[in-house]
């Protein structure tokens, strides 16, 4: 258990840098989320290859895995079009309503009794959200799209719950990013139509940040979480990863001096968010030297 904690906690440092990446890369989300998708599947398919790691399986298999990997697709496409509709921190904020999300569809999902416990830290969280949504009117565009975005990443966590029972983390995560690739790119001329990107190759600094995001922020990032996964509920991963928002709004600060655009109601949104993940670790702390005592 405390190393798959240590797991989960690398794994959201990394993914505090998949914010600031976004904001840096100047293509727009959807040729954002192609590229990371490229450069990622063809990474782990040398990687696994070369270590004999990936498993061969049949269409029915890959139907299942496929569609939680378009899941992931369409949380990555809202997540980065929140920070281009508004800023860094905004963007990452609003994905700590992953767990609010998870609280509730997990139960629903899978059949069992809903944790009331659960139900109201996650309540915290909505409040912080409702705060910064409340009274930074000009961030509610980026807002809409971020809750959107939790809402598929909670769904995408307990999906992935439901696989790494059946098949090893490797093969789950190539088959997942290989499917979404492969549906974003069939949709991808509908998609310019509505969202017009001039059709060129990176330039070499958007290359750079975008080879970082799929190394770095994909292909360690989701091997850490769903190796975790296997020893750790999907509402702890999600509540954990409210942390990312501290990882890259400090980061948001620095690069971009995001704390001037920012009002008052983002710090009390900001600190309801930070309690709802102190209460929460405390309680698994809590729980795990109930269990070894």
């Amino acid at each position: 258990m405390k190393k798959a904690l240590l797991q989960l906690h690398l794994s959201v440092f990394l993914a505090g840098f998949t914010g600031i990446l976004g904001k840096l890369i100047t293509l727009n989300e959807g040729m954002l989320v192609w590229y990371r998708l490229l450069f990622t599947i063809v990474t782990l398919y040398i990687l696994f290859r070369w270590k004999k790691m990936l498993t061969k399986l049949s269409f029915k298999q890959i139907v299942p895995i496929g569609l939680t990997g378009i899941v992931v697709v369409l949380h990555w496409l809202f997540f980065y079009a929140s920070i281009k509709y508004s800023n860094v921190s905004i963007g990452v904020v609003c994905f700590a309503l992953t767990s609010l999300f998870t609280a509730a569809l997990d139960p629903l999902i899978n059949r069992y009794k809903v944790n009331k416990v659960e139900l109201l830290l996650s309540g915290i969280t909505l409040c912080g959200i409702f705060l910064i949504f409340h009274f930074d009117v000009q961030y509610r565009t980026g807002i809409i799209l971020g809750i959107i975005s939790a809402l598929f990443a909670a769904l995408f966590t307990i999906f992935n719950k439901r696989l790494i029972t059946k098949y090893d983390t490797p093969t789950i995560t190539f088959y997942e990013l290989s499917v979404g690739w492969l549906a974003l790119t069939l949709i991808m001329p509908l998609y310019l139509h509505f969202f017009p990107q001039p059709l060129s190759l990176p330039s070499f600094t958007d290359l750079s940040y975008l080879l970082v995001l799929a190394w770095a922020c994909t292909v360690c990032m989701y091997m850490l979480i769903m190796t975790a996964l296997t020893k750790i509920s999907p509402f702890t991963v999600n509540l954990t990863f409210n942390l990312e928002p501290v990882y890259s709004i400090v980061m948001a600060f620095a690069l971009f001096h995001e704390n001037r655009e920012l009002t008052y109601a983002f710090y009390l949104g900001l600190a309801c968010i930070v309690l709802s993940v102190v209460l929460q670790m405390t309680r698994v702390t809590r729980t795990l030297r109930q269990t070894h005592a």
